[in-house]
């Protein structure tokens, strides 16, 4: 019996890598074993993401204000974000290369740490210059503990169920950003020192609940990473399914976390005319649409394959947020924002899954990961920039026109890849 081929026609001559479902031993299992409830190590690493995008969320309103506090002007206000996210990407290489070295825990654990100790010292910065870089280190650390929780993830999840797994992770982060504004605000009385420390304490706190409930984890430590072949970037490439990733990532990075954020607001108040209100509701109804969609598209992708949610989603986000940018009504505004996160929410798991299936369980990944994750923040960060300017010069509808058709164009990309999930793996049932 022939087993699926994951890779595009093309790539025939690559090596398979040692993912491969005869071997899977989640794909041998009875009927019963592959049906298990998601692994408690997944759970221990979805409840920390919980408590750090928590956190996260707490410091992100008071941030800007706190920058102002020095007497800078808006734009150098705005420097002290993209700082944290120029720092990721710059940082991303080594921190798969790190990744590869320790293993997955011990860097995942390092660069809670590190993020921890930045938010600590940034409540105590005397001058714009050291809040500046207390805020770039933070953004090693996150790019530590992005990239390492990824590997760990598709280590310890179960082929038949990445998708879910994504999906829960996914929904973690985004509860928690949604949660933590709310809290931040009732903490504002507190002064604009209290919630860094607060979030430090929080990352301490997540580092302590790994260290302790994975303590006996053996795949993500040093010697099990020894033992663990590198997959290399060049390798990886060869697959059609992750350079298809690599675009959709960036896609998604520009659009759905970059451009959204950056121009939504400024489109409410100088189109739609009703101002902060109006993007702080379509900004919590995008999040409600990938919220929503992330509880279904998760299991979907692990039953129906990961290639059709990524399609739907890249085409549904991006004919979206084109609808975006020429709304001139606040219902239609709304509707489009809501729709535009069911797109993102049905996108998401399916395409970190299928770079899980690139990988597989007995790879070392910290490498490819990274590269992935650089994809996802170089969007972030250039597509409020050049699509900023592209308003500016030509309009808020030619700014989400190309910003949409980013996410298209990332779709014509995933269509002639070959599915990355088994044949044997489509259509079983998983129990929460």
């Amino acid at each position: 019996m022939s087993r699926p081929e994951p890779r595009d026609p093309a790539d025939a001559d690559v090596p398979a890598t040692p993912d491969d479902p005869r071997t899977d031993p989640h794909l041998s299992e009875s009927p019963s074993a592959a049906r298990e409830k998601v692994p408690q190590p997944i759970k221990v690493l979805i409840a920390a993401a919980f408590v750090i995008a928590l956190g996260y969320g707490i410091v992100a309103p008071v941030l800007p204000q706190f920058a102002s506090s020095f007497g800078v002007g808006v734009a150098a206000a705005s420097a002290v974000i993209s700082a944290f996210a120029l720092c990721r990407l710059v940082f991303a290489p080594a921190s798969g290369a790190v990744v590869n070295r320790l293993g997955e825990r011990p860097t995942y654990l390092i660069g809670l740490i590190v993020v921890a100790l930045s938010s600590a010292a940034t409540a105590f910065a005397q001058s714009y210059w050291q809040l500046l870089l207390f805020r770039g280190l933070g953004g090693i650390g996150s790019t530590m503990f992005t990239v390492s929780a990824m590997g760990l993830i598709v280590r310890l999840s179960p082929r038949t169920m990445r998708g879910r797994v994504s999906g829960y992770y996914a929904t973690a982060f985004l509860l928690g950003g949604i949660l933590g504004p709310v809290l931040g605000g009732a903490l504002a009385g507190l002064g604009m020192h209290a919630p860094f420390l607060i979030y430090a304490g929080a990352l301490f706190v997540a580092v302590l609940v790994v260290w302790v409930r994975l303590k006996d984890e053996t795949l993500g430590s040093k010697g099990a990473g020894a033992a663990q072949p590198a997959m290399r970037v060049r390798e990886a490439l060869d697959v059609g399914a992750y350079r298809a990733a690599l675009a959709s990532s960036f896609s998604t990075g520009w659009t759905a976390m970059g451009v959204r954020v950056a121009l939504v607001p400024l489109l409410a108040t100088q189109i739609v005319g009703d101002g902060p209100a109006v993007a702080g509701l379509a900004l919590a109804l995008f999040a409600v649409g990938n919220a929503s969609a992330l509880t279904v598209t998760g299991r979907l992708t692990d039953r129906m394959g990961r290639k059709p949610l990524v399609l739907t989603g890249l085409v549904l986000c991006g004919l979206a947020t084109i609808g975006v940018g020429l709304s001139t009504t606040v219902i239609a505004f709304s509707v489009l924002s809501l729709l535009a996160g069911v797109g993102s929410g049905t996108l998401n798991p399916g395409q970190q899954a299928a770079v899980a299936d690139v990988i597989g369980p007995d790879r070392a990944g910290g490498k490819v990961l990274s590269r992935y994750q650089m994809c996802a923040d170089a969007g972030q960060i250039a597509g409020p920039v050049l699509a900023g300017a592209l308003a500016d010069s030509a309009g808020f509808g030619w700014a989400f026109g190309v910003s949409g058709s980013l996410m298209l164009l990332a779709a014509l990309a995933w269509l002639p890849v070959r599915e990355t999930l088994p044949e044997g793996a489509r259509g079983e049932t998983t129990k929460g």
